[in-house]
Protein backbone atom coordinates (compact mmCIF):
# COMPACT_ATOMS: atom_id res chain seq x y z
CA UNK A 1 0.00 0.00 0.00
CA UNK A 2 2.80 2.22 0.24
CA UNK A 3 3.19 2.92 -3.10
CA UNK A 4 -0.04 4.00 -3.93
CA UNK A 5 -0.55 5.76 -0.81
CA UNK A 6 2.71 8.02 -2.07
CA UNK A 7 -0.08 8.41 -4.60
CA UNK A 8 -2.72 9.94 -2.62
CA UNK A 9 -0.46 12.03 -0.89
CA UNK A 10 1.07 13.61 -4.41
CA UNK A 11 -2.51 13.87 -5.64
CA UNK A 12 -3.29 15.99 -2.48
CA UNK A 13 0.01 18.17 -3.00
CA UNK A 14 -1.36 18.90 -6.29
CA UNK A 15 -4.58 20.41 -5.06
CA UNK A 16 -2.25 22.27 -2.48
CA UNK A 17 -0.22 23.53 -5.12
CA UNK A 18 -0.68 27.27 -6.01
CA UNK A 19 2.67 27.77 -8.24
CA UNK A 20 1.33 26.63 -11.81
CA UNK A 21 4.85 25.57 -13.62
CA UNK A 22 5.05 23.24 -10.46
CA UNK A 23 1.52 22.17 -10.13
CA UNK A 24 2.11 21.31 -13.76
CA UNK A 25 4.43 18.89 -13.44
CA UNK A 26 3.34 17.22 -10.22
CA UNK A 27 0.40 16.30 -12.48
CA UNK A 28 2.52 15.13 -15.31
CA UNK A 29 4.39 13.13 -12.66
CA UNK A 30 1.22 11.33 -11.58
CA UNK A 31 -1.55 11.73 -13.67
CA UNK A 32 -2.28 9.47 -16.98
CA UNK A 33 -2.40 11.94 -19.91
CA UNK A 34 -6.13 10.91 -20.38
CA UNK A 35 -6.86 10.72 -16.58
CA UNK A 36 -10.54 11.70 -15.43
CA UNK A 37 -11.75 13.42 -12.13
CA UNK A 38 -15.73 13.50 -11.33
CA UNK A 39 -17.43 15.20 -8.83
CA UNK A 40 -20.92 16.26 -8.07
CA UNK A 41 -19.41 19.46 -9.39
CA UNK A 42 -16.84 19.14 -12.47
CA UNK A 43 -15.78 16.46 -14.83
CA UNK A 44 -12.15 17.17 -15.67
CA UNK A 45 -10.33 14.59 -18.45
CA UNK A 46 -6.86 15.47 -18.98
CA UNK A 47 -4.28 17.04 -17.59
CA UNK A 48 -4.78 20.49 -18.57
CA UNK A 49 -8.49 20.34 -17.69
CA UNK A 50 -7.22 19.25 -14.96
CA UNK A 51 -4.95 22.23 -13.75
CA UNK A 52 -7.65 24.23 -14.67
CA UNK A 53 -9.79 22.89 -12.13
CA UNK A 54 -7.09 22.79 -9.54
CA UNK A 55 -6.45 26.60 -10.24
CA UNK A 56 -10.30 27.35 -10.37
CA UNK A 57 -10.38 25.45 -6.73
CA UNK A 58 -7.76 27.20 -5.42
CA UNK A 59 -9.35 30.88 -7.30
CA UNK A 60 -13.01 29.81 -5.13
CA UNK A 61 -11.18 28.88 -1.79
CA UNK A 62 -8.36 31.36 -1.39
CA UNK A 63 -5.94 30.30 1.37
CA UNK A 64 -7.54 27.24 2.12
CA UNK A 65 -5.48 23.59 1.79
CA UNK A 66 -6.76 19.88 1.42
CA UNK A 67 -5.91 18.00 4.50
CA UNK A 68 -5.49 14.08 4.18
CA UNK A 69 -7.48 11.66 5.94
CA UNK A 70 -7.39 7.66 6.20
CA UNK A 71 -6.58 6.06 2.92
CA UNK A 72 -7.63 2.16 2.38
CA UNK A 73 -5.95 0.54 -0.72
CA UNK A 74 -6.18 -2.61 -2.56
CA UNK A 75 -5.35 -3.88 -5.92
CA UNK A 76 -4.54 -0.32 -8.06
CA UNK A 77 -7.74 1.15 -6.05
CA UNK A 78 -7.58 4.18 -2.91
CA UNK A 79 -10.59 5.23 -0.79
CA UNK A 80 -9.73 8.05 1.35
CA UNK A 81 -11.55 11.26 2.80
CA UNK A 82 -10.10 14.60 2.67
CA UNK A 83 -11.21 18.12 3.89
CA UNK A 84 -10.69 21.54 2.81
CA UNK A 85 -10.26 24.83 5.12
CA UNK A 86 -8.04 27.13 6.45
CA UNK A 87 -4.93 25.74 7.51
CA UNK A 88 -4.99 24.36 11.04
CA UNK A 89 -8.92 24.92 11.59
CA UNK A 90 -11.72 22.60 11.50
CA UNK A 91 -12.18 22.18 7.51
CA UNK A 92 -15.88 23.75 6.21
CA UNK A 93 -15.69 21.21 3.19
CA UNK A 94 -15.58 17.63 3.67
CA UNK A 95 -14.81 14.60 0.62
CA UNK A 96 -13.95 11.13 -0.21
CA UNK A 97 -12.35 10.05 -2.86
CA UNK A 98 -11.59 6.98 -4.63
CA UNK A 99 -8.51 6.90 -6.92
CA UNK A 100 -7.78 4.44 -9.93
CA UNK A 101 -3.93 3.52 -11.19
CA UNK A 102 -3.46 2.42 -14.67
CA UNK A 103 -1.05 -0.21 -15.45
CA UNK A 104 1.33 2.14 -15.51
CA UNK A 105 1.20 3.27 -11.84
CA UNK A 106 -0.56 6.63 -12.93
CA UNK A 107 -4.06 7.71 -11.86
CA UNK A 108 -6.70 7.25 -14.45
CA UNK A 109 -9.59 8.08 -12.36
CA UNK A 110 -10.83 10.00 -9.45
CA UNK A 111 -14.43 10.21 -8.35
CA UNK A 112 -15.02 12.54 -5.77
CA UNK A 113 -17.80 12.98 -3.54
CA UNK A 114 -18.50 16.14 -1.39
CA UNK A 115 -20.21 14.95 2.19
CA UNK A 116 -19.71 18.86 3.75
CA UNK A 117 -19.66 21.55 1.85
CA UNK A 118 -20.74 25.26 3.48
CA UNK A 119 -24.39 27.19 2.67
CA UNK A 120 -24.00 29.22 -0.08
Amino acid sequence: MSDIRQTVEQYIAIWNETDGDRRRALIGAVWAEDGRYTDPLADACGRAALDALVEAVQGQFPGFVFTLGPVDAHHHLARFTWGLGPAGEEPPVVGFDVLALDDAGLVATVAGFLDRIPSA
